[in-house]
């Protein structure tokens, strides 16, 4: 049973003058951020703010590339070539990278967001470019990867490290993909639904699939999208269940040379 567990959140998503989420009051509840690189969201100030107020609180930070596509939040596929998703990618990594050293932040994560991610999960060129993209700015540098995609074996194959994450405000299809956001019930609202989803998580290893019967898996890390209405709500939640039930929430330790 897994007794320690990250809680990560997107973070750094406001751009000029039009804010979304909290991440003053989220930033509390969490172990681990994944800040925007201004692709589909942020801005430098933005993204700087989101840094400091991180290391204020002790939270490991990320970087969160995605395709450039701000009017559509980075959830829109683009039909984008792999050379562009890689030097799309590791231009990502690189400013969020630079603004943590200016910092004096370690950047410990990778994390595609969006339907970068999703295209990920299942096109073997996107995925290719994403992982070679993050390993070449850094072989040591973690990628965050949804269990059982072509993300995760990708990234094992070439030995960049891994870590596995689940979204307890999420709903799953029961071969591992999250449900489309068109479905019914794709996203969770309620915060006790969303902290009993993070409990059977991090406890059993499973959860209930929307299409019938349960998706397995392992878990190194939770995550809560900062852009849901809820999302301090939901965070305040899952934390207190997840401390309930003895699991300590800690970040993800970095990767040593």
């Amino acid at each position: 049973m897994n007794r320690t567990i990250d809680l990560n959140a997107d973070a750094g998503e406001s751009y000029g003058a039009w804010t979304i989420g909290d991440d003053a009051a989220l930033f509390p509840l969490l172990s681990s951020v994944n800040v925007a690189c201004g692709f589909h969201a942020g801005d430098p100030l933005t993204i700087q703010k989101a840094i400091v107020l991180a290391k204020q609180h002790g939270l490991g930070v990320g970087a969160h590339p995605s395709y450039p596509d701000l009017p559509g939040f980075g959830r829109r596929i683009l039909d984008a070539a792999p050379d562009q998703v890689y030097a799309d990618v590791l231009y990502q990594v690189s400013a969020l990278g630079g603004m943590c050293r200016a910092a004096g932040v370690s950047l410990r994560h990778v994390k595609a967001h969006g339907a970068l991610s999703t295209r990920a999960w299942t096109h073997a060129p996107t995925a290719a470019a994403i992982v070679q993209a993050t390993r070449d700015f850094d072989s040591l540098l973690p990628l965050v990867a949804l269990p059982a995609t072509l993300l995760e074996t990708e990234a094992r194959r070439l030995g960049l490290p891994v870590i596995l994450e689940t979204f307890p405000e999420r709903a799953y299809l029961q071969d591992g993909r999250l449900a489309p956001r068109s479905l019914p019930g794709s996203s969770i609202h309620d915060p006790q639904e969303a902290a009993r989803r993070a409990l059977m998580m991090v406890q059993e290893g499973r959860i209930e699939a929307i299409d019938g019967g349960f998706f397995e898996f392992e878990v190194d890390t939770l995550c809560i999208h900062g852009d849901n209405p809820n999302a301090v709500q939901i965070a305040q939640a899952v934390r207190a269940a997840l401390e309930a039930g003895g699991v300590q929430i800690r970040p993800v330790p970095e990767v040593q040379a």
